[in-house]
């Protein structure tokens, strides 16, 4: 049975294709597309112990990219998972202090974001293909950190296809910012933004609804889309992992099909624990998604007041992936709490505009109790679970993973559960903060280049390949634009 796709905001509900959400990114409303139903698994939970990623992200994603056909789709997974991931599991589950951790950083940026954004563009591809469109695509994408280079990476030198990436220049590590600064190839373009992700965020979104500007681009030859999360082909494949870790799970005989588990997930622009959601509604036995947050714990105070209140103090942490008070894909899970309500969903992302702020029904924050917990973890906690996890394991973890691991060592599940923390990028990406954590050194004394050495020599294990190529490459000159700016240059890169 087709799935077809519609605005959050869309009072009439017009349906489009899967591939044609894929390459609008952002519906013109300012909505995001979500699917007119959800589809339940097809195949038994037992079947996950013997499947490959690559067949179960085909039995997953075929539920949901239904005009995509049976060839199309396998072609693009192929070509997405393969020698770019150092394990050939792409997503393995490794055990360490009473937890297991779904290790997601295996890809060619050592993110977790390379999960999807190296399917992505394939998809994208097939889309444009299956469309009979003639135009070039621009794909436009803010990033807390890791989602510029693993989108310049994915889309590096797709054909008819120019991306352009802009960061919070103060608010990333420098490993981050020394990879998207040493993408090489001549259709990827990097931007620092004066101002914290949200303006970053924010001004991307006000480009996607400016249908003047959009007209200008169409009149080059010009269609915008996006790399984030906002958009379903970067979404959807997310689900996937979910439940591959489950599937390793029954392999390892660590519980019987149809037990409960529990996810624990860093979380910021709401889109990785938004996946865990459509898994759960999917046929997935989860009992909770837990949301754990940095010291930007606007989430955490949402799931535990039911109010959403942007207006507070903005902190640069050492989990910069997750340094956000805007979180996109939270307005998805709202339209379901709604009761799939178009009117009331874009009545409380007004509010959060107008205002900074919005409240829930008693009802809506109920339903949310359903699957949802939530958490934070300061800079102190976040360093300690990084310690607590070394001492006990001889393994580190990067900030991200120890905010979610410290949030669900503080969960309270009486029914004995698994616990499965998303672990979302190798701690070769954050050094200093690692080395802090973990020996006697001071993070202000630390250099994240030099001191990759002593982290490597310290866990004993090989830099990852990508690690490798980045202290051999020069990054190219910063270029740093105010907010305000961000039209003019993209129309210089476009010329």
């Amino acid at each position: 049975m087709a799935v077809f796709y519609h605005s959050t905001r869309d009072i009439n509900k017009n349906k489009i294709t899967a591939s044609q959400a894929i390459l609008q990114g952002l519906s013109p409303d300012g909505g995001l597309y979500v699917p007119d139903r959800i589809p339940t698994i097809d195949f038994a939970l037992t079947e996950l112990a013997n499947m490959s990623y690559q067949e179960l992200a085909f039995k997953v994603l075929r539920l949901f990219l239904t005009d995509f056909s049976e060839i199309e789709l396998h072609d693009c997974i192929t070509a997405a998972y393969g020698k770019n991931f150092d394990d050939p599991a792409i997503a393995p589950l490794v055990f360490h202090d009473g937890a297991f951790y779904l290790e997601l950083f295996h890809g060619p940026t050592i993110a977790f974001k390379d999960i999807a954004l190296q399917l992505l563009p394939h998809l994208m591809t097939t889309a444009a293909q299956k469309n009979h469109s003639h135009k070039k695509v621009l794909i436009l994408t803010a990033t807390s950190g890791d989602t510029g280079k693993a989108a310049m990476a994915g889309f590096a030198n797709v054909p008819n296809t120019k991306i352009i990436v802009f960061y919070p220049q103060a608010g990333v590590s420098p490993i981050q910012e020394r990879q998207m600064l040493t993408q090489e190839e001549s259709n990827t373009y990097v931007f620092g933004i004066n101002g914290n992700f949200d303006r970053a965020q924010t001004n991307v979104k006000n480009i996607f609804n400016d249908q003047a500007f959009k007209q200008q681009l169409a009149n080059l030859n010009y269609q915008l889309s996006s790399a984030n999360s906002i958009n379903i082909g970067r979404l959807f494949p997310q689900i996937v992992y979910y439940f591959y870790a489950y599937g390793q799970l029954l392999a390892k005989q660590q519980l019987i099909s149809g037990q409960p588990v529990n996810f624990s997930v860093p979380t910021g622009n709401f889109g990785d624990i938004l996946a865990g959601y459509y898994a759960k509604k999917m046929g997935l036995p989860i009992t909770h998604l837990i949301c754990a947050s940095n010291k930007n714990k606007v989430l955490t105070d949402f799931f535990q007041t039911g109010i959403y209140d942007k207006n507070r103090p903005f902190y640069v942490t050492s989990s910069p992936s997750m340094d956000i008070l805007v979180s996109s894909n939270l307005e998805r899970l709202l339209f379901y709490l709604t009761g799939s309500d178009p009117v009331m969903t874009a009545d409380l992302m007004q509010q959060l505009q107008q205002t900074g702020a919005y409240k829930i029904t008693p009802a809506m924050q109920a339903a949310l109790a359903k699957d949802f917990s939530a958490g934070y973890a300061d800079e102190s906690a976040t360093s300690h679970e990084i310690a607590h996890v070394f001492k006990a394991s001889r393994t580190a973890i990067d900030p991200h993973t120890a905010v979610a691991s410290h949030v669900a060592r503080r969960f309270k599940d009486t029914n004995g559960q698994p616990m499965i923390i998303v672990s979302t990028a190798s701690p070769f990406k954050f050094p200093k903060v690692v080395l802090s954590a973990i020996t006697d050194n001071k993070a202000g004394q630390l250099q994240d280049l030099t001191d990759l050495q002593q982290l490597r020599q310290i866990l004993k294990v090989p830099y990852p390949s990508t690690i490798k190529q980045l202290l051999e490459k020069q990054p190219q000159e910063r270029q740093i634009l105010e907010p305000n700016q961000m039209q003019t240059a993209i129309l210089k890169v476009i010329d």
